[in-house]
């Protein structure tokens, strides 16, 4: 599915060309239009096509030209707007001339691509490929990988490292007092271990002596067969003879689920564990006894109030909120590398000692197992094909194409082949998503608000109803994350993903997919010292879109005239000065690219030649150390996204920029005017200064979502600001404020703002906003640097919807902090960080119900009420030397409190990190939040004795 997502995007960008650039049609408007119509009619095959290409050549290749016609296409149309636009500047007899020159070449493009699309019609019925509904079956071939994995109970690992704590947790669940029947869900991406976990405890001493009458292993896999699964656990539970098994066979699904259903509501209790399930509707399918009998409604697995279990597995976080919203998912997690290592020496060296082998051998196997990057599978894969050869020479060759040799080893269980079902199971939407993420380097910590960015700008995010593009393309990430294909690796404090990464694994899924499908000829470039001598053996022609992680000087010195039709640039690692005349490339060789991302590359100045690009949509400067922009930057008419920060001056032409949607140009050394009001597309401003914001009228900014004002605002008048914020009403959710120096934020009513839901300022206040002057539906607000005299509790925790509440470094000076009761009704985090004379913080009893995570730093803060916080579930102290953590975590949190879990928190701002443990009933929750009350109370308390000996001493 692909192919016709990447179809259908760029069949929605021609007919995109055609509204926008109307003017420059005239004269084969016609024939265009024809050709997008019948480029619309071929997408109606391509879903039933891009099924079968897997298992027919033929329609592999069938496919590959419908997509070649529709990127010729694409070529033809961007190529004839650049000449059109051109022509302006020359004069009418020759512009007259040339329009009709470039017409008839166009015409003639277009009519032979027809022909080409009415040649490929004509093959597709012999081809055996239907229109979208008329049906198709699942192949034999598709089948045959989920049939090679079916797993069953009986098989249990006896090389089961890193899972025994997970495995006590488990069991702990399952045989718990909770009389509810509970559906537990092991959650993780393919290969992580989910099925050898669920084998361990299915056969776990324990759990048999709780379920010894009723225990059933069921395969459900992408292709969910409910009849096939009832059968499956039937023949298990149920004492038949051969002819009732006969009978059974006989009947329809619903007949079966109820049987199923009567049998487990006779037994006392049940545990049963259906393995593999692939999305909520399958889990629906299971539960629901009928779908067409009225008198025959409820689920297939009852809930008798007997202490019954269903334990599910899924790569999917989304499965396990569907199937019990009462049970938090059991979340499997990459082994670290002490356990990556032992499990790999479990598998390789047998019952040998590692250390008896030659040390070379080590080496070479801890490199190859920290390429395994915790992942299960890859690991018992590779020690199972390195244990059958222990010379040097074959473990080299393992270890130079390590992908190569796990993709064959155990053939259709492979770890390629394994991940590949995730692949295969995406929604054609996020198929261009996932492989858009092969362009990213090895290890590489992505920035979301730039992936974001760059899918909307490659064009792989559409329009829905009235939801902003970023709001949808972060939907698509999320997506991904819950299905398990990208990873996390930092979130905000309200669980916002901010930084991501992929496992290399997944990457290489990626990269063997991109080539596969020709995804826009992605082409990777990792090794300087490879390069050869020209462009015709490193780029295809055909190429799309190139990664670059090498020496900029040497890339730019090979010839590009072999990829005119170049989309997408991005550089990576690069580092190093350029000079202006090695960027002219650029624009000379690649007229009609879309994204260009020069991010991390010494830049001392952009050539005036960049405002040639008018296809140009994504434009990445940040961390270039550039200082000026060309006047010609205000020619890239179609440009969405602008990234820079740190410039001198903006110059004065993003007015003329009317697409720009998403504008970040923090830090400006210089406060120059900077007329922004006729882009009225616009969503994300950020870095204006509080000078350039007053001087427009920014009524006319009716899409204006989230706002960053910064810099000095002494001369602002406090009325006239307040009223412009007041124009954004209709859209503004988000709002920043940062004064530099001394200045004092100018004090603003923000009642009018329905929508603002979040806000930061960051600089003096003379004093807080009175509570009405806040916006009625705001939920996070983070104040720094205000240097506020007095409690602002009293105010704050009157604010009906906030949720998140951030007081940082200098927001307050005083001593004191109190909550009184009934305050703050929603809140559910609490950052106090560099609260430098901060002491005492009272929470009396009745306020913050629904408060679950605090944050702070300073351990001579005392914290009063934390017992009463039913719903307190996590704790980060921050800031602390690893020393001074270890000593805490070793001497208090490990020891001396029970029913919460410690660790260390690394990084500059590392400290410890304390979650309640999942699942604790209500008595246990009280004494667990007695039990951390009063040891943080005591340890505080110590330290502050500690601290006013020293004084006296001193």
């Amino acid at each position: 599915m692909a192919t016709e997502a990447l179809v259908s995007f760029a069949v929605e960008r021609i007919g995109d060309m055609l509204i926008q650039e109307a003017s420059f049609f005239k004269g084969v408007r016609g024939q265009v239009d024809r050709l997008h119509k019948d480029l619309r009619a071929m997408q109606c095959f391509l879903e039933e096509a891009d099924k079968k290409q897997e298992e027919d050549s033929r329609v592999r290749n069938w496919v590959s030209e419908i997509r070649e016609a529709v990127y010729d296409a694409e070529d033809i149309i961007d190529m004839f707007i650049l000449n059109a636009q051109s022509l302006r500047t020359h004069s009418f007899p020759e512009r007259a001339f040339k329009k009709l020159t470039n017409r008839y070449k166009v015409g003639k493009k277009v009519e032979a691509i027809q022909l080409g699309l009415q040649d490929i019609s004509n093959r597709r019925e012999a081809l055996g490929i239907k229109n979208i509904g008329e049906g198709t079956s699942t192949s034999r071939s598709d089948q045959m990988p989920q049939d090679l994995r079916r797993s069953t109970p009986h098989a249990e690992e006896h090389v089961v490292v890193g899972l025994e704590n997970e495995a006590d947790k488990l069991v702990n669940q399952l045989i718990g007092r909770d009389q509810r029947r509970r559906v537990i869900s092991l959650v993780g991406m393919g290969g992580i271990g989910k099925t050898t976990l669920a084998k361990k405890v299915y056969n776990h001493t324990q759990v048999v002596k709780r379920f010894p009458d009723c225990r059933a292993w069921a395969y459900v896999s992408q292709d969910c067969r409910p009849r096939d699964v009832y059968m499956q656990i039937i023949k298990q539970i149920c004492t038949s003879t051969k002819e009732q098994v006969e009978m059974m066979e006989k009947f329809q699904e619903h007949e079966l689920g109820a049987f199923l259903h009567e049998h487990l509501k006779d037994n006392n209790r049940y545990f049963i564990v259906l393995d593999d399930v692939w999305s909520p509707s399958d889990w629906s399918c299971l539960a629901k006894r009928s779908s067409n009998d009225p008198d025959c409604l409820g689920s297939v697995f009852p809930d008798g109030g007997k202490g019954s279990r269903i334990l599910l597995t899924t790569r999917y976080k989304e499965v396990a909120s569907h199937a019990d919203v009462r049970s938090i998912p059991h979340e499997m997690r990459l082994l670290s590398k002490q356990k990556s290592w032992d499990l790999f020496c479990r598998k390789a060296f047998l019952d040998i000692d590692a250390e008896s082998y030659l040390p070379d051998l080590k080496e070479l196997g801890e490199k190859m197992v920290d390429k395994c990057n915790g992942l299960p599978l890859a690991i018992v894969l590779l020690g199972g094909l390195l244990s059958k050869n222990m010379s040097h020479i074959e473990w080299k060759k393992v270890h130079d194409n390590m992908s190569a040799y796990l993709a064959k080893e155990g053939s259709q269980t492979g770890v390629m082949t394994v991940l590949n079902l995730s692949y295969i199971d995406l929604p054609s939407y996020l198929k261009p998503c996932f492989l858009h993420l092969s362009l990213f380097p090895e290890d590489y910590v992505i920035s979301t608000r730039k992936l974001l960015l760059l899918w909307i700008a490659e064009g792989f995010v559409l329009q829905q109803n009235r939801q902003s593009m970023k709001d949808t393309a972060e939907i698509y990430l999320n997506e991904l994350i819950n299905r398990n294909l990208i990873q996390v690796v930092r979130t905000s404090v309200n669980a916002r993903v901010m930084e991501c990464r992929v496992h290399d694994f997944i990457r290489e899924l990626a990269i063997e997919k991109a080539k596969e499908h020709n995804f826009f000829g992605t082409n990777i470039v990792v090794d300087p010292h490879h390069f050869p001598s020209t462009s015709s053996s490193l780029f295809s022609s055909k190429s799309r879109q190139q990664s670059i992680y090498s020496d900029f000087e040497r890339y730019a010195s090979i010839e590009h005239y072999s990829t005119p039709y170049l989309r997408s640039l991005l550089f990576f690692n690069l580092g190093g000065i350029c000079r202006t005349s090695q960027l002219d490339f650029i624009a000379k060789c690649f007229k009609v690219l879309r994204v260009l991302d020069l991010e991390g590359l010494g830049i001392e100045n952009v050539p005036s030649i960049i405002g040639e690009l008018i296809h140009l949509r994504y434009l990445g400067l940040r961390h270039t150390g550039l200082k000026m922009l060309p006047l010609s930057i205000g020619n890239l008419r179609n440009l969405q996204t602008l990234d820079i920060n740190n410039l001198k001056r903006v110059p004065d032409v993003i007015w003329k920029i009317t697409n720009m949607r998403y504008l970040y140009i923090e830090e400006q050394e210089e406060d120059d005017p900077l007329k922004i009001e006729t882009v009225q597309n616009l969503q994300i401003l950020s870095g204006i200064t509080f000078n350039q914001w007053i001087r427009n009228n920014v009524s006319k900014l009716t899409c204006l979502e989230k706002l960053k004002i910064e810099g000095r605002c002494e001369l602002v008048e406090e009325v006239e600001f307040s009223n412009s914020i007041a124009k954004l009403h209709s859209s503004l959710k988000s709002l920043y404020l940062k004064a530099s120096d001394e200045c004092s934020i100018p004090s603003l009513g923000m009642s009018s703002c329905p929508h603002l839901c979040k806000l930061d300022i960051k600089g003096r206040m003379q004093k807080l906003t009175e509570t009405f002057q806040f916006p009625r539906n705001l939920s996070q607000l983070t104040l720094e640097a205000c240097r506020l005299d007095c409690d602002p509790m009293p105010i704050l925790e009157k604010l009906p919807n906030l949720l998140t509440l951030r007081l940082r470094a200098g927001s307050y000076l005083g001593k004191e902090m109190h909550v009184s009761a009934n305050g703050f009704p929603r809140l559910k985090i609490l950052q106090l960080l560099g609260l430098s004379e901060l002491v005492l913080l009272n929470i009396l009893k009745g306020a913050m119900p629904w408060l679950m995570q605090l944050e702070f730093d300073d351990i001579k803060t005392e914290i009063f009420g934390l017992n009463g916080l039913l719903n307190f579930v996590e704790v980060k102290i921050l800031r602390l030397s690893s020393r001074l953590a270890h000593v805490l975590l070793d001497r208090y949190f490990r020891t001396k409190v029970s029913f919460w879990d410690s660790t260390w928190i690394a990084g500059a701002k590392g400290g410890i990190h304390i979650c309640r443990q999942k699942g604790l009933t209500l008595a246990s929750s009280r004494q667990a939040l007695e039990r951390l009350a009063d040891l943080l109370g005591r340890w505080r308390r110590k330290k502050i004795i500690r601290t006013r000996t020293r004084a006296i001493e001193h």
